[in-house]
């Protein structure tokens, strides 16, 4: 568990007071909180400036607990994949709104001038479709008849991998990320504001420290002319036994060396153990083994788990009180899987104290980044509801934010 508040949060999930519906994402205010100012000390020890990566967490209610623009959090704003990302961020979030997508088609480009302070180009031949459009928008400025200037960049690929997954492997072979060394054009540079590179998944700063040699050893002729340098996501930041020492160093050193503002987009290390699935045993059916058939999906709810994959922590209320669920074999054994008619919405397999029981209430952890953005209504099922967990005076309170029903799966398929 992830220190005592979290653990007084979990006692608050799974105990006989929790007014929290099933199935329930539930955000951990007091996490947010604790991973805010984590962030806040690397940003005062190194002089970096940190984003909320939105495709990662952007559960808005929580967004005053992280934005120094809107609230008291410390983050300078939002990256964005999408200009409804973009607008999120512009509107919710406040600060600067950096936008990078694989290609932006025009109206996009269009609204993403009104929207963001930085918009990022995947290739030389993109930047040079929106170039003139850019530059008219940003005379439209200077004589005020717009409303903020745009500052460009491009995505370099430093084939450079760090990721183990291929799927979250940006400098895979073959990927369509990023501008490679041999692409690269001087003359091409003509306008562009800063340079931006992403290597990481989950990973340390020993990661981010080889990913800058290699940058340099590739692209080090073109980032002394920078303005801003971005080092994209994946930063495991707020991560237990992260070296933050090490990132530090490397970040100072960058913006000495280059005289450039430095950027850092997470979305996992913004909201890491921030937040909770509460779930209910619906049914427990017997095949090779015990399956519990629960009220959430992985399928719809945790796609990650089968796309990674990955296995969530589980729990529960035990004979100790809050117990972990450990690995199959070491207790009573079963299968946790979802509702959905999919024949491998399967969560994996569990050993508790002892066998589960319909009406049960289990809750997976570090359900805040990434589930919640990629939940889905296939097969007709509903999405968890949305709420928060603070603490009021030493005892935890619970606000339920957002429920859903059938109109939002009958809007969107028509």
């Amino acid at each position: 568990m992830c220190g005592s508040q979290v653990s007084q949060t979990l006692e608050y999930l799974l105990g006989g007071a929790c007014t929290a519906p099933s199935a329930c994402f539930v955000l951990d205010a007091p996490r947010l909180r604790d991973n805010a100012a984590i962030l806040a000390e690397v940003q005062k020890r190194s002089g970096a400036r940190i984003l909320l990566a939105l495709k990662g967490f952007a559960a808005w209610a929580c967004f005053p607990l992280l934005s120094r623009a809107v609230g008291t959090g410390p983050l300078w704003g939002t990256c964005a994949s999408s200009v409804d990302e973009a607008r999120l961020g512009r509107e919710e979030f406040g600060g600067e709104v950096h936008a990078f997508a694989a290609a932006w088609d025009r109206e996009e480009v269009e609204a993403l001038l009104g929207l963001a302070d930085h918009i990022v180009f995947n290739s030389l031949p993109q930047w040079r479709l929106f170039r003139p459009r850019v530059e008219a928008h940003n005379q439209a400025v200077a004589a005020g008849r717009a409303q903020r200037q745009v500052s460009c960049g491009l995505r370099l690929n430093p084939e450079h991998s760090e990721g183990a997954t291929a799927i979250y492997n940006p400098c895979s072979p073959g990927s369509r990320l990023g501008i490679r060394p041999h692409q690269m054009e001087a003359d091409g540079l003509e306008g562009i504001s800063g340079l931006h590179f992403h290597t990481l998944c989950e990973q340390g700063a020993d990661a981010l420290a080889r990913t800058l040699d290699a940058v340099e050893a590739r692209f080090g002729t073109f980032l002394p002319g920078c303005q801003w340098i971005n080092m994209g996501g994946g930063h495991h930041i707020t991560k237990s036994g992260y070296d933050l020492d090490l990132l530090c160093d490397c970040l100072t050193r960058w913006r000495q060396r280059y005289q450039a503002r430095i950027y850092l987009e997470p979305g996992e290390a913004v909201a890491l153990n921030a937040g909770w699935l509460v779930a209910t045993v619906l049914d427990v059916v017997m095949a090779d083994v015990p399956v519990a058939i629960l009220d959430v999906s992985a399928a719809c709810h945790m796609p990650d788990v089968l796309e990674m994959p990955y296995r969530p922590e589980v729990f529960y209320s035990g004979p100790a009180g809050v117990e972990r669920a450990g690995d199959a074999g070491t207790g009573w054994t079963c299968r946790l899987a979802g509702k959905s008619c999919l024949a491998g919405d399967v969560i994996g397999e569990y050993a508790f104290a002892g066998p589960l029981v319909p009406g049960q209430r289990l809750v997976f952890g570090d359900m805040a980044i990434y589930s919640m953005v990629k939940t889905t209504t296939f097969n007709g099922l509903r999405l968890p509801s949305i709420g928060i967990c603070d603490a009021d005076g030493g005892a935890i309170s619970f606000r339920l934010l957002r429920q859903f029903g059938y109109e939002d799966f009958r809007n969107r398929l028509s």
